[in-house]
């Protein structure tokens, strides 16, 4: 692991997936933007920067700040529900998002945003000995600070400590491979279902983030779910959510769970109204008579649209009240009581109590 703590340049690291054009640039391959650089620029993510005629990441060991959250805020409801997850990001994004919730973080360009700072040794012990059963790599794009997240998770595994991925999906397929390597699991943000969509607002192209969660699917083990921003007038017409569901159960299966989320006006999209309740119950229903057996609404107040069904009996498994687990019917194997059957995800027993507290923590290096 890399030892990149002090002085200021040792938050400095090379990188591999990068190549020399016959111009003299540098291009960075690390996820589709494909950033072509000469000496000194740094790419759209801020954080990788041409320097010494290769790619390097400069903010390795640092993070905007350090937080323990509920896991289902993440959000994650099928994986083991109720613990509590440190979560952490750095500065930078490799896509421009108009309506970016955490534009302060994402869009910044001051390394002062980077407060605070942690070895891959000291978070992963921070979060063991804060009684987090996983750490997540959240807020910004663990794809830009791959090398620091994939430390971090292989430090935290050495604890007993699982790692979780809270991304975008826009990566290139040789970092997608190693990066999942070490996931536990991931919720990708499916922000959209037409190439518009991604072209005019993201500033990004949906197939690459298709390809991510088929890859995910096919080749790995890594349990993951699917969030969908819902913008009124963007993403949020009945057609696109049929399309998208259909794709879903075809592609992907029909257990992999869905979140459709309510939308706050925010960033460069102040002009947009809050997504109505009745819009994501709608895309809940499509979601449903399409085959998702997991489809849940957030960022909104919905005690049966947050709650876990049995796929085969439709009996309460697990009743949500926002981030705050009010009923556990689930058996220590992860069964329905009533009909026995299966309810995909990774359980471990009896739930945590975290409940919906979030704990800011400072650490030091």
């Amino acid at each position: 692991m890399h030892n990149a703590m002090n002085p200021l340049e040792d938050f400095v690291v090379p990188t591999r997936y990068w190549r020399r054009l016959v111009d003299g640039r540098i291009q960075c391959d690390m996820c589709p933007r494909a950033c072509k650089l000469h000496e000194g620029q740094r790419g759209l993510c801020f954080v990788r920067a041409c320097q010494n005629g290769e790619i390097v990441l400069t903010t390795y060991g640092r993070s905007s700040g350090f937080c323990v959250d509920p896991i289902e805020k993440k959000p994650l409801n099928h994986f083991l529900p109720g613990t509590p997850v440190l979560s952490f990001g750095t500065a930078g994004c490799n896509l421009a998002c108009k309506f970016c919730q955490n534009w302060d973080i994402s869009k910044s360009r001051e390394i002062d945003t980077l407060a605070d700072a942690a070895s891959p040794e000291r978070l992963a012990r921070a979060a063991h000995e804060l009684g987090c059963r996983s750490v997540a790599f959240t807020y910004n794009d663990p794809v830009i600070f791959h090398e620091y997240a994939i430390d971090v998770a292989q430090a935290c595994h050495e604890l007993g400590v699982k790692s979780v991925a809270v991304t975008a999906g826009y990566v290139c397929d040789a970092p997608r491979i190693e990066f999942y390597r070490y996931m536990d699991a991931a919720n990708v943000d499916l922000k959209g279902y037409t190439e518009r969509f991604y072209r005019q607002i993201t500033g990004g192209h949906l197939q690459p983030v298709l390809d991510t969660l088929i890859y995910l699917k096919s080749e790995t083990t890594v349990w993951f779910e699917i969030t969908n921003l819902l913008i009124p007038g963007e993403n949020d017409s009945e057609p696109e959510i049929e399309e998208m569901t259909q794709w879903v159960v075809e592609h992907l299966g029909p257990d992999v769970p869905v979140h459709f989320t309510a939308f706050h006006p925010d960033w460069k999209m102040m002009d947009k109204p809050h997504t109505p309740p009745i819009t994501l119950t709608r895309a809940r229903e499509i979601a449903m008579k399409n085959g998702i057996h997991f489809a849940y609404t957030g960022n909104v107040h919905d005690l049966y649209g947050g709650s876990t069904l049995c796929r085969q009996c439709g009996s309460t498994l697990i009743a949500r009240d926002w981030y705050v687990i009010r009923a556990w019917n689930l058996s220590d194997d992860g069964c329905c009581p009533n009909c026995h059957a299966q309810c995909p995800g990774v359980f471990a027993g009896a739930p945590g109590s975290w409940g919906a507290k979030r704990m800011p923590v400072r650490l030091t290096a």
